[in-house]
């Protein structure tokens, strides 16, 4: 039973919504825009539909408030450092002669001009353009944007609630922009980016906003008593001001800790929590401060980065104890439902008792009104569904397809002995060169090679039955010749096949391995305009049949040089899909490393001796909180050596990571025990490499000299100045050369510049270290 100030306080919302539309307009459009198929007034035109179609299911759920302000033609923090202002000096007379052009020269660089730096957003694999300040960063306000699209939504009669990013967060994830000292702090900056927030805030209240939403989940992470200090003193000025709207500060992704006082404790109107997986700890720590006298409390309880139907009555449960913490109690989603695909009903294809156990951001939001309404009114007002609800949980927990006796007992068996090599690093070297035989500073490229629309028709061609699967297998065999033709010609000299077979590095293993479930519309932005379609994990995971090892044996069997057979690791199988949340991530991390083991060893059976298995995403699912990293990188760690350690002492094992901070987890790459390691890092200018060197990695390392996010060309001397940056830190015996990440997303003509300004680079510091 409710109360009346219950029923009164009790309304559903959400912090974001996915951005792309039901069948990928936006990308369409930008992508479009970018080859000049499409004019700015077109993309402008598809934007504003794509919002407007969003606003429309939000209401159509029942919301009570709905987010604006969260949409984004690319990235959300790139668009907040529009806001304020902070627009790298080689950006700004783009920026100024034409805004949108502008916005994408620091999203995607130009010819004559770097993009701005990108890395992971938290703990998840969207990506965020880092914002670059310095000393002499000179902040300015320009809220037309958020103001046009709170009135878009003011205007359709919604309630509507503009989210920013807090400046807080926004400062700390900012870095020293370029020829900035390393040790320069932009949380120093805060006191000159307040009143530009000031000035946005008066502006959107002017414009009809009753609440703004200021996103700080940075502040989820360890921080220094400085930083903390530096959060109340943001909060307090803010709070102070005379002429703004209601200020909602949101927190999302894990526990406050240190935080939750200092915000619980500032002149602000309400926060938003997470509830959910380990931010639950922040219903005992609300209590501990004495709850929210007199504030909002907008509640996180419904899993915002998974696709898992909700448990309703755990989740009343929840709600029902906070009522007590807070004067009014609203319900939301954990954090923004931009890290799931748009729609469950859209996936005809999955088989009816499955699709009865996912909920995605259409369905999260149905939830959401459910569980206002069930909080506000009683249970018997959702009677239905509750025990619909309960139906669905049910047929989950007892489904076969969950459980797999002969992957359990496998799993159980592993030993210590079987995630570790049988030789030492020094001596499998040693066997290694001299099996392949590669020169000093040997080039290599990731893996994937452009994935054309040609290669895209045939799939679709394919699924349409226009060919037949060998028609297929023949347009795939032609291309791998074309990719080994020219990586031969270019003089590479460890090759790939160029993966034309894979519609995605780790959907196409999902669609090989029992255990998965594989969709076809939920799609999933990762950055800019590339979407991934994350599979789902289901039920227990086996492998039952080799996966790549014909079409890297058929690439092996037209060159002499080296062919690296290509596999994604069991970390960034995990992180890239939606994973199990019925039991601990490392118990489904030993199944997916058992799986790909199989495939490892098949691949060596057939003759493969350069052996890549990714892990991109080690890093990115490190937890948020430094307590909780050692039993996360012990079976993170685990689950890849038991990958790739049944091996031979003269098979090379490599591995990939890219786009994250890999300073936190030098050691963890060292447990990995890969012989080499190619890494991001172009944009960064080498740091991983001084890092790795700072840390003693006695093992080869390929840090990145072409930044493949980019349509930029490196020139030979570019690419060759970055390599020479790698030798001061890597020793010349150890040092690769490779882009930063795969080449799905180039276009032929750029791939095949930049490739042979790499090997030229490579032959031109080569040259050098014999001269000397």
């Amino acid at each position: 039973m409710t109360t009346k100030s219950a029923a009164a306080a009790a309304r559903a919302t959400v912090y974001g919504y996915p951005r792309q539309g039901q069948g990928r307009e936006l990308k369409k459009a930008i992508e479009g825009y970018w080859k000049g198929r499409v004019t700015a007034e077109a993309l402008r035109a598809t934007a504003a539909g794509v919002r407007a179609e969003r606003r429309r299911q939000l209401a159509d759920a029942g919301l009570h408030e709905v987010p604006t302000g969260d949409f984004s033609l690319y990235d959300h923090v790139l668009d907040t450092t529009v806001m304020v202002g902070a627009v790298p000096a080689r950006h700004r007379e783009a920026l100024a002669a034409d805004p949108l052009d502008g916005y994408f020269a620091m999203a995607r660089g130009t010819q004559d001009a770097a993009p701005l730096e990108m890395t992971k957003w938290f703990d998840t694999n969207y990506h965020y353009l880092v914002p670059e300040l310095g000393p002499g960063t000179a902040f300015s306000a320009d809220s037309s944007k958020q103001v046009a699209e709170l009135r878009e939504a003011l205007a359709a009669g919604l309630g509507a609630r503009p989210v920013l990013v807090g400046p807080v967060t926004y400062l700390l994830l900012a870095k020293p922009a370029p020829g900035v000292p390393g040790d320069f702090e932009p949380l120093t900056l805060l006191d000159r980016l307040l009143p530009v927030y000031a000035d946005v805030l008066a502006d959107l209240r002017a414009a009809g906003a009753d609440w703004v939403q200021l996103d700080e989940p940075a502040l989820v992470q360890d921080r220094t008593p400085a930083e903390l200090n530096a959060a109340a003193r943001a909060y307090r000025d803010l709070g102070a001001l005379t002429d703004r709207p209601k200020l909602l500060v949101a927190s999302y992704f894990d526990r406050l800790g240190d935080a939750l006082p200092v915000l619980a404790k500032a002149p602000v109107d309400g926060l938003a929590l997470d509830f959910t997986g380990p931010a639950a700890a922040n219903l005992d720590a609300l209590a501990a401060v004495g709850g929210l006298p007199g504030k909002r409390l907008v509640a996180g309880v419904v899993d915002g980065r998974n696709i898992w139907v909700n448990d309703l009555e755990k989740s009343l449960s929840t709600l029902g104890t906070l009522l007590g913490l807070a004067d009014r109690v609203d319900v939301s989603a954990s954090c923004s439902l931009l890290h799931v695909p748009l729609d469950a009903a859209a996936e005809r294809d999955v088989d009816p008792g499955i699709a009865r156990w996912l909920s995605f951001a259409r369905q999260k939001a149905t939830e959401l009104v459910t569980l206002a309404r069930g909080l506000a009114y009683g249970t018997g007002a959702i009677a239905g569904e509750l025990s619909a609800n309960r139906a669905a949980l049910s047929s989950r927990t007892s489904s076969p397809v969950t459980h797999d006796p002969a992957v359990r007992a496998r799993a159980a068996a592993v030993t210590a002995s079987d995630t570790h090599r049988s030789q030492p690093y020094a001596r499998r070297a040693a066997a290694q060169r001299t099996h392949l035989g590669l020169p000093p500073l040997p080039t290599t490229t990731i893996g994937s090679f452009p994935q054309t629309a040609e290669l895209r028709t045939a799939r679709a061609d394919l699924r349409a039955g226009r060919i037949d699967l060998d028609g297929y297998e023949e347009r795939i065999r032609a291309e791998i010749r074309e990719v080994v033709a020219y990586q031969e010609k270019t003089g590479l000299d460890v090759l790939v096949h160029g993966e034309p077979e894979r519609n995605d590095m780790v959907q196409y293993f999902a669609e090989r391995l029992h255990g998965y479930l594989a969709t076809q519309h939920g799609w999933v932005q990762s950055y800019g305009t590339r979407y991934v379609r994350p599979p789902i994990l289901a039920g227990d995971v086996s492998r039952p049949e080799p996966m790549t090892v014909r079409w890297t044996s058929y690439a092996q069997s037209l060159t002499g040089k080296p062919v690296k057979g290509m596999l994604t690791g069991p970390v960034t199988m995990l992180a890239w899909s939606f994973v199990r949340d019925d039991q601990p991530l490392a118990d489904t991390a030993r199944q997916v490393a058992l799986a790909l083991r199989d495939e490892v060893d098949d691949l060596e059976a057939a003759g493969t001796s350069v052996i890549q298995v990714d892990e991109p995403a080690l890093r990115e699912t490190l937890p948020l909180r430094t307590a909780d990293h050692a039993a996360y990188l012990a079976w993170a760690t685990e689950a890849f050596r038991l990958t790739t350690s049944g091996v031979r002492p003269d098979t090379q094992i490599h591995t990939h990571m890219c786009y994250a901070e890999f300073g936190d987890v030098v050691q963890a790459i060292d447990d990995l025990d890969a012989d080499v390691i190619s890494l991001e890092a172009a944009r960064s200018r080498m740091q991983v490499a001084r890092e790795l060197a700072a840390h003693g990695y006695p093992r080869e390392a390929g840090p990145g000299v072409w930044d493949i996010h980019s349509p930029r060309v490196p020139s030979a001397e570019e690419a060759a100045d970055l390599l020479r940056e790698g030798l001061d830190a890597i020793p010349a015996e150890r040092l690769w050369v490779n882009p930063d990440c795969g080449l799905k997303t180039r276009g032929w003509p750029e791939t095949r510049a930049s490739l042979e300004n790499l090997v030229a680079a490579a032959r031109i510091v080569r040259a050098r270290l014999t001269a000397s």
